[in-house]
């Protein structure tokens, strides 16, 4: 998004603003659906006060171009219609294709891993939402276990997952398959980091994902442990950008 203002322009801050953030919906710079920064970003962004801010919004709500709810103001500028990407499993990788395999999720309300405290932001001694998955074949084999914990952002941007917090007495099941989905759904942009290791038994592979937001915001952390030796790890996913599809 271009972000420059030319203070000799005739026309009024407000209205160069939202020319500025027109353009953008038109360029696709901000896609359909996305939200937009908050009125104190954009106050720094343009050098103005957030009521000359809030003057351009008004613009563009005015001509039905954004929309504001309690989560922000979001774009409503009509494009392409873009394709639906496929729903992301949960936890990514976590899944086996062994017909017989027997599957355990269970939410747990507890302190997490000491070094999933420190990747979230959280105090070492304050519980989370953690999440936990193990599957494997019948006769043992194949084994897969995943720990997830979630960040105090993502509970509080995410109601469907904030709902589970009530539920979290690590008997239940939790099926979270829908999480991302979800997330994407709360205007959130998911990015994913893995780190692939050997966790020191040949036998066995281990996946660390991390995942935040458009804002480099910490949203979840998942600890997988696959069985190596007789189970190969097949493990990709698509992580779309807002109104298109991109490839793994």
């Amino acid at each position: 998004m271009a972000h420059s203002t030319t203070h000799d322009d005739l026309q009024p801050l407000y209205a160069r603003i939202a020319s500025e953030l027109l353009g953008a919906l038109r360029d696709g710079t901000i896609a359909p659906g996305e939200r937009l920064p908050g009125e104190r970003q954009l106050a720094t962004r343009f050098g103005a006060s957030r009521e000359t801010v809030r003057q351009a919004l008004d613009i563009l709500r005015r001509d039905g171009l954004v929309s504001t709810d309690r989560r922000g103001t979001h774009a409503e500028l009509p494009g392409p219609p873009a394709q639906q990407p496929p729903s992301l499993g949960f936890p990514l990788g976590a899944h086996m294709s062994r017909p017989l395999a027997v599957d355990r999720a269970t939410v747990h309300w507890q302190t997490p891993p000491p070094e999933h405290a420190a990747a979230l932001g959280l105090a070492p001694w304050r519980p989370t939402l953690v999440h936990r998955y193990e599957s494997a074949a019948p006769d043992g084999h194949g084994r897969r276990t995943a720990v997830t914990s979630f960040s105090a952002v993502a509970l509080s941007e995410v109601e469907e997952l904030a709902r589970y917090r009530d539920r979290a007495d690590g008997r239940s099941s939790a099926q979270l398959q829908r999480v991302y989905d979800w997330m994407r759904r709360a205007g959130l942009t998911l990015h994913h980091r893995d780190s692939i290791t050997g966790p020191g038994d040949a036998a066995s592979v281990r996946v660390r994902r991390r995942v935040h937001d458009q804002y480099a915001r910490p949203l979840e952390i998942t600890d997988l442990v696959v069985d190596a030796e007789q189970d190969a790890l097949v493990y990709e996913f698509t992580l779309p950008a807002v109104g298109a599809t991109a490839g793994p």
